[in-house]
């Protein structure tokens, strides 16, 4: 087959809710579950998540965390006590009120709320977990011995979304939230930038897909936080997506559920705190960083799938032979590797299904290039594929697996590149905004009411202060006011 790259259509913005959500479906990552706003995660979609939770997971306890778990409700008296953190989640909360149904006296075949099994106290579905795990290290922290407390657990939590998209934004959605103690706060601002700096790599190194660093401003940052470090990608629709997160809680929830600790000088002081999480979301971020017209592009590191094998035109002895030797050797070199021996399906269809779900590497073995000492090899990133010698194949598609990982995360940063723009006028500010997308480097005054203003008349968001980068001083793009940096503006999901 010819070298020559295929032609991949970059999804377009007036399209791009219905291309993303075909993708969604058609790659069989997931669907839309009969509860509003909720998904059910398809084996294939799931298939990905464990493997970005298997990297995470490691990651985690490689910096000293252990998992646990805590209940999903929350008492409403546990969730009020932390003021601003109760504020910023009250609109999406789902709060159970009753215990138990009975049957509808008037008709036999209904369920009604049984008004005799009222809680004594109304129970939060968890949005987020800082108000019962911190009322449980109450119990776990009484000196200085106690800390550094590191605790990570895998949920589901539950926040109520208006406007709905699979993966991005739904109703109930999976996670990892870690929630630390420390004795100091200088211990607590290193474990939230530490976290911060794990996420990053993850994106980069595991998920292709470059990020920006920095720390939000006040009213982006997360409710009851005294600061929210913040990872920031760039989709091909010009849009910016949140990441991943990290959070310096300072003592607000220690004072807000009386949690102190004995010091080593026998004084009693509250602990420091940190939150840090990412979600589902970041399967929806790997969609829209990488994939195409033909269907979902994946990362090798994280494919269920790294390399298909196809028998062309069907499979008889030899060829099944050969491409159990294959699956062996791959296998020994811990690659995810499966054949297609499917017989009801023709090789082109298979070929194409294996396109639109991402497979990086497919494999055709046939009768034909056989007979030359050749198989035909193609990479999902590129729609390149080429005849490549049977002899010395594995290693072959090992090499292949790290370059279409190392392409991938060019490309995406070549991409966010190109669409990112340094301005100095509020009027190219609008422009570009409108016009290219992408990230806007400008000065800002500082003030949320500059921020404000700019949010109302270009819908574009600090995304991020960055923590490096362009750290000169300048005017505010909007009110002229002297400016410490440039941050990062964009539209974002």
């Amino acid at each position: 087959m010819s070298n020559k790259q295929s032609e991949v259509i970059t999804p377009r913005a007036e399209d791009y809710s219905k291309w993303y959500n075909n993708i969604v479906k058609e790659a069989q990552l997931a669907e839309n579950s009969a509860v509003r706003g909720c998904m059910v995660i398809k084996p294939y979609g799931f298939a990905l998540w464990e493997n970005m939770q298997a990297v995470l997971d490691k990651m985690f306890k490689d910096t000293g965390h252990q998992n646990a778990y805590f209940p999903l409700f929350v008492p409403k008296s546990l969730f009020e006590a932390e003021e601003k953190n109760a504020e910023g989640f009250a609109k999406e909360c789902a709060v159970v009120t009753h215990y138990r149904l009975k049957t509808d006296p008037s008709d036999k075949a209904k369920l009604i709320v049984d008004p005799e099994a009222k809680l004594e106290e109304e129970l939060i579905v968890r949005p987020t977990s800082e108000a019962i795990i911190w009322n449980t290290y109450r119990n776990w922290i009484s000196s200085y011995r106690d800390l550094p407390l590191l605790i990570n657990q895998w949920a589901n939590v539950v926040r109520w979304e208006m406007r709905t998209r699979l993966f991005l934004r739904t109703a109930e959605f999976l996670w990892q939230e870690g929630h630390t103690a420390h004795e100091t706060k200088k211990e607590a601002v290193e474990e939230a930038e530490r976290m911060q700096e794990v996420y990053a790599r993850f994106a980069e190194d595991y998920m292709a897909m470059p990020v920006w660093k920095g720390r939000k401003s006040d009213s982006e940052r997360f409710a009851g936080a005294e600061d929210t470090y913040t990872i920031e990608a760039l989709m091909q629709d010009g849009k910016a997506l949140q990441a991943g997160t990290s959070h310096f809680l300072g003592q607000n929830f220690a004072k807000a559920f009386d949690v102190k600790f004995q010091t080593n000088a026998n004084k009693e002081e509250y602990v420091w705190a940190t939150s840090w999480g990412v979600s589902t979301r970041l399967i929806g971020g790997l969609i829209m960083t990488h994939s195409d017209d033909k269907g979902l592009v994946l990362p090798p590191k994280l494919a269920p799938q790294q390399v298909v094998i196809v028998p062309i035109p069907k499979v008889n002895g030899e060829l099944k032979e050969i491409a159990e030797n294959l699956i062996t050797e791959l296998q020994g070199m811990d690659i995810r590797v499966k054949a297609d021996y499917d017989k009801k399906r023709s090789f082109g269809f298979k070929f194409n299904e294996y396109d639109l779900r991402g497979v990086p590497v497919s494999v055709g073995i046939g009768k034909r290039d056989l007979e030359n000492g050749m198989v035909q090899v193609a990479r999902r990133d590129t729609l390149e594929s080429e005849l490549v010698p049977l002899e010395g194949l594995a290693e072959y598609i090992k090499e292949l697996l790290d370059q279409i990982q190392d392409n991938m995360f060019l490309k995406a940063l070549r991409f966010r590149q190109a669409h990112t723009t340094e301005v100095d006028d509020f009027d190219t500010f609008k422009k570009v905004s409108e016009e290219k997308g992408g990230f806007l480097l400008a000065h800002w005054d500082g003030t949320e009411e500059t921020e404000e203003k700019i949010k109302e008349a270009t819908k574009a968001t600090i995304r991020c202060i960055p923590l490096e980068g362009d750290m000169t001083e300048g005017k505010c793009v909007y009110s002229g006011k002297p400016s410490k940096q440039r941050v990062v503006f964009a539209k974002a999901y």
